[in-house]
C-alpha cells in the first residue's frame, strides 16, 4: 500500500436546524469541550464544532434530521464514574452496559437523540 491512515480528524454528529445553543450547552457547558471557530464559508450551513485534546466533534445541521440511535462515537474517559454522576446531576439519562469485558461503560444521548458511548478500560 502506498497510503497510511494517520488519525481520525473529526467525528460528525447530525442535529436539526437551530441546534447551536442546545449543542453548546451540552458539549461545552456539560461535557466541558471547547468550541472551535468554524471557517467563515462553513458558518452559513449552521452547526457548531467542539474539541478536546486533539479531537474534534462537529455538530452539523441535517434536514430532514434523524438521530443516530445505533451508530455512535465512543469516548475513552478517565474517572468515568465521575462523568456518569456529573451527567446525571445535569439531567442526562444514563444507560448502563456491562457487556464489554474489561470496560466500565455506559451510553447517553446528546440533546438531539444521538447515541454517545463513554468508557474506561480496566488496568489503564
Amino acid at each position: 500500500m502506498s497510503y497510511v491512515f494517520k488519525a481520525i480528524d473529526h467525528i460528525q454528529l447530525a442535529a436539526p436546524k437551530g441546534c447551536e445553543e442546545e449543542a453548546r450547552h451540552f458539549f461545552k457547558t456539560i461535557l466541558g469541550f471547547h468550541e472551535i471557530e468554524k471557517p467563515e464559508e462553513l458558518k452559513k450551513r449552521g452547526g457548531v464544532w467542539f474539541g478536546f485534546g486533539s479531537y474534534q466533534i462537529h455538530v452539523g445541521v441535517e434536514e430532514p434530521f434523524s438521530p443516530a440511535k445505533k451508530a455512535h462515537p465512543a469516548f475513552e474517559v478517565e474517572l468515568v464514574e465521575d462523568l456518569k454522576n456529573h451527567l446525571r446531576t445535569n439531567g442526562v439519562e444514563i444507560l448502563e452496559d456491562n457487556n464489554l469485558p474489561g470496560a466500565n461503560r455506559f451510553y447517553a444521548f446528546d440533546p438531539f437523540g444521538n447515541r454517545l458511548e463513554f468508557l474506561e478500560w480496566e488496568n489503564n
